[in-house]
């Protein structure tokens, strides 16, 4: 993790984001994606170990050290897409590829699906589709949605007394991480306040979607994709407990990679990193 990165910061219409720039200026354009509550130091280990990138890996709005959205506006799968064409139209590239965990993989799968003409392919850690809800369900979920936004006006974020208590609770967060890996999630992600530290993200990240696709929604924006997709799926992560999706996934031109690890294998340690390098080196050499 030695290898040199460059704080850079993205001025959108509607936000100001911030990045870390790795790799020659002249490597294959692609932008990293975090996963949810993350931030752009989850690529810290795995983007120096891929060759002839110029990765640029986001905070997502709400998250790291990017800005908040404004009130009244929200965080739904559709405006992380507008966002990061937004930052492609910023960078002034017309095609790129994208590299993303978790929520980072369904975001960068919505955009090459619905604008096959912009992305070159997809590699993806642990993330493919988002939670589904059927029809049925809508109104409900929306009430308890609106609810939790009403809510939420008289909740505090948690504030740990040093860092160390703060790393720790990470661990135990979504997605279980490594001590290592939790410490490189926090310094970017924590903040200081009286009493001693809270986390940066948007309180409104937390909050239940309004509205969520239905499972034939999932399907199809799957089944447009047009560019080669690498997935890796990690052993003990999210998506290989979910049987009938990895059934799909058997159907699909779709090249799947099992990993020994959990969701942030990316992450957790240098060996899970280097895994998961190979696998993408090798799909990103293929002209």
């Amino acid at each position: 993790m030695t290898a040199r990165v460059e704080e850079i910061r993205l001025n959108l219409p509607h936000v100001e984001l911030a990045a870390h720039l790795y790799g020659p200026e002249d490597g294959q354009p692609v932008l990293a994606l975090h996963g949810w509550l993350d931030n752009a130091a989850t690529f810290a280990r795995l983007a120096p170990k891929l060759e002839g990138l110029r990765i640029v890996a986001l905070d997502f709005a709400g998250h790291g050290h990017s800005a908040h959205r404004g009130a009244g506006a929200g965080y739904q799968l559709w405006d992380y897409v507008m966002d990061v064409l937004l930052v492609a139209e910023e960078l002034g590239w017309q095609r790129f590829s994208l590299l993303g965990h978790s929520l980072g993989g369904i975001i960068s799968m919505m955009l090459a699906s619905s604008m096959p003409d912009r992305v070159e392919r997809l590699a993806l850690i642990d993330g493919l589709v988002p939670y589904v809800g059927e029809a049925e369900q809508a109104p409900q979920k929306l009430g308890e949605a609106l609810q939790a936004q009403l809510d939420l006006r008289t909740k505090r974020k948690p504030v740990y007394a040093t860092l160390e208590q703060a790393v720790e609770a990470r661990m135990k967060g979504v997605g279980d991480v490594s001590r290592e890996a939790a410490e490189l999630l926090a310094v970017r992600g924590l903040m200081p306040v009286p009493g001693g530290y809270t986390w940066r993200t948007d309180a409104r990240l937390t909050l239940p979607s309004p509205l969520r696709l239905t499972r034939a929604h999932a399907r199809a924006f799957v089944e447009a994709l047009r560019c080669p997709v690498d997935l890796v799926v990690a052993e003990q992560g999210m998506l290989a407990s979910e049987q009938l999706l990895m059934t799909w996934l058997t159907l699909l031109p779709i090249t799947v990679h099992r990993l020994p690890g959990g969701h942030h294998l990316h992450l957790d340690d240098e060996a899970g990193a280097q895994a998961v390098a190979d696998c993408f080196n090798r799909a990103f050499a293929v002209p």
